[in-house]
Order: structure tokens, then sequence, then C-alpha cells
């Protein structure tokens, strides 16, 4: 997953990038990065938990056992 499309994300990278270590700032750009990091983890999460589930294959007769294709 790409995380660098979200303009937070990247606008708090920058800024941790560019600051001088062990500043105020930089530690307040990276508690930044890693809430907007949990917000995409949420986020994608919340999609994986909202895809359908697929049927489940035929368990007897001829149809179905063997090759599972739905629409």
């Amino acid at each position: 997953m790409n995380i660098t499309n979200s303009p937070s994300v990247a606008a708090a990278v920058s800024s941790a990038s560019n600051g001088t270590p062990g500043t105020v700032g930089n530690a307040a750009s990276l508690l930044v990065l890693r809430k907007a990091m949990d917000v995409q983890e949420s986020g994608a999460a919340a999609l994986l938990a909202a895809l359908p589930q697929p049927p489940a294959l035929a368990t007897e007769g001829s149809l179905g056992r063997n090759l599972n294709t739905y629409a």
C-alpha cells in the first residue's frame, strides 16, 4: 500500500525529514506522521473487512466442486 499519496502523510514526512533531530518540532512532526499512518491503517483495515466473503464450494453433486467461479 502506498501511503505517500495522502497529503497529510507527505507533509509530515517532509517536515520530519527537514527538521533538526531532537527538537520539539521534529518530535511533533513524527507524532503527526504516526497518527496519519494509524489513520491509513484503520482505513485499510475497514476496507478489507468490508469485502464480501466468496461463496463456499459445493460439497455434493457434480457441479461446483472443482472450479469455483462467480460474478
